[in-house]
């Protein structure tokens, strides 16, 4: 078994990250890890409790003479993602994860490392473990399936916390507090189209936009980049004004919280309105560069020829492009509480148009929007919605979860930059992600809990280059030790 990383500083908190290395915590296969965890923690004498969804709650009792401490809820996640090179034999269901130190940095070996977020759990493990630490009474909360769905979070049973102050160990960068997170909402549409034969002297062509840099929707955001799908339908609604053409299928996006990177469109034209059609894509890829000449250097329009199919009523054609073209896309709003934080936006992630078995056309499109306001998700979800509603499309949205709203006056947050600044010699940089965190759902369930999140510097976190910085983790440690014993009373 490899055990690497037991030589490194502190034992404490990499002894145990080394068997979580040695683990295999997928999501979706957790088990294993959280029933050794029980066995783990029954033996120190703490009481663990499994809620009715998966996730791990283990109690410890305050050190001697800190029973009068408010309770502290030490929170992280158990599974990791389960990424790896194209030429790795690895089954995360089954094999450790093999690590190596390079530079001052722990890697893994051609797959993901789970740092993310395998270093929260084990400082959570130290603690719990620690005979000569000063703490008040600790809740260890070890949630399901947060890579995936946030299953965990969401259906954590109500009532099993008892803290009132909860230290998420689950951030990325060393000498960063996060007090605040985006909620979010999917919104999923479906409509189903008669299709037309296209007339025999039509030819068809594939319109395609590539080389954008895409990008996480709510991280990057608000910098600029452009979206495929955003710019396929804006082609194609200023292609109408141009010219006649048939819409015979489009496809763009694969991830709905991904910037789309590429898209494409089929459609079918007459022989009079081909030149327009060369010269339309000419200029409009000349704009577009133009537009977009700082953040999408690659940018590029294409055009070749297609097979031609079948294609949508006019009217049909025309009422799909204007919802589309009027669904949101990109920030809405920056935050008034913290200059230069994105407070909502939304992600048109993924459009399709496509061919049935039976000869019809369907389209979906998915939307996901972000804030750091739930009723401003709401808003931006039911404005996409009534866009997609005037053409009587099936419009869902699902898969809510809340935001966590910053408050900078905290009194939490007040205390973690007074001992942050005591332990590292600097001020700790406030920030809030445009991204869900187990925060906001935990937060929503406990409106009186307040709560920070903070980590070690991870790199590459949910791929293969994930890494993470020695020196940082040994800062993290005595950082989580001093909050630990300078906790209030209650």
């Amino acid at each position: 078994m490899n055990e690497v990383l037991t030589t490194l500083q502190p034992t404490a908190i990499w002894r145990h990250f080394q068997t979580l290395c040695n683990t295999p915590r997928p999501s979706f296969h957790e088990a294993e890890l959280r029933e050794h965890l029980i066995k783990w923690a029954t033996e120190l004498g703490h009481k663990t409790y499994v809620d009715p969804v998966g996730n791990l709650l283990i109690r410890k009792a305050a050190s001697k003479g800190m029973e009068d401490r408010e309770t502290v809820v030490l929170q992280g996640h158990l599974d990791m993602v389960a990424q790896k090179n194209a030429d790795i034999d690895h089954d995360f269901t089954k094999d450790p994860i093999v690590t190596q130190v390079v530079d001052g940095w722990v890697h893994a070996t051609g797959t993901t490392l789970g740092a993310d977020n395998g270093i929260g759990v084990a400082a959570a493990m130290a603690v719990l473990e620690s005979t000569d630490l000063a703490h008040g009474p600790i809740e260890a909360l070890f949630t399901i399936e947060e890579e995936t769905s946030l299953r965990g979070a969401l259906q954590l049973e109500e009532g099993i916390l008892k803290g009132s102050i909860l230290l998420n160990l689950d951030s990325e960068d060393r000498g960063d507090v996060y007090i605040g997170c985006a909620g979010g909402m999917d919104i999923n549409i479906e409509k189903q189209y008669s299709a037309i034969a296209a007339d025999r002297i039509k030819k068809a062509f594939k319109i395609t936009v590539s080389g954008l840099r895409g990008g996480h929707s709510g991280l990057d955001i608000h910098k600029g980049r452009a979206s495929a799908n955003v710019l396929i339908v804006r082609l194609l609604n200023l292609l109408k004004e141009q010219c006649d053409f048939g819409l015979s299928s489009f496809t763009g996006g694969t991830l709905r919280n991904a910037i789309s990177r590429d898209a494409e469109a089929t459609i079918n034209v007459s022989t009079e309105d081909q030149a327009k059609l060369f010269a339309f894509i000419e200029e409009f890829e000349k704009t577009t560069k133009a537009e977009f000449s700082v953040t999408e250097a690659n940018l590029a329009v294409t055009l070749e020829t297609a097979e031609l199919n079948s294609e949508l009523e006019e009217t049909d054609k025309d009422a799909l492009l204007n919802a589309m073209y009027c669904a949101p896309h990109g920030v809405h709003r920056m935050s008034a509480d913290l200059e230069g934080v994105t407070e909502t936006s939304c992600n048109f992630g993924v459009i399709n148009l496509r061919n049935t078995a039976d000869g019809k056309k369907a389209f979906d499109a998915c939307l996901l929007v972000r804030s750091l306001v739930d009723s401003a998700v709401e808003h931006l979800a039911y404005v996409a919605k009534s866009a997609f509603s005037l053409i009587q499309a099936d419009v869902k949205l699902e898969n809510g979860y809340p935001g966590w709203r910053p408050d900078p006056n905290a009194g939490l947050l007040k205390h973690f930059l007074t001992v942050h600044t005591e332990v590292m010699g600097h001020e700790a940089n406030v920030k809030v992600i445009h991204a869900g965190l187990e925060c906001g759902i935990i937060g929503a369930k406990y409106p009186g809990m307040e709560m920070v999140s903070f980590g070690p510097n991870i790199r590459g976190a949910h791929s293969p280059t994930e890494r993470m910085e020695i020196d940082s983790v040994g800062d993290f440690w005595r950082l989580l030790v001093a909050l630990l014993e300078s906790v209030p009373k209650v």
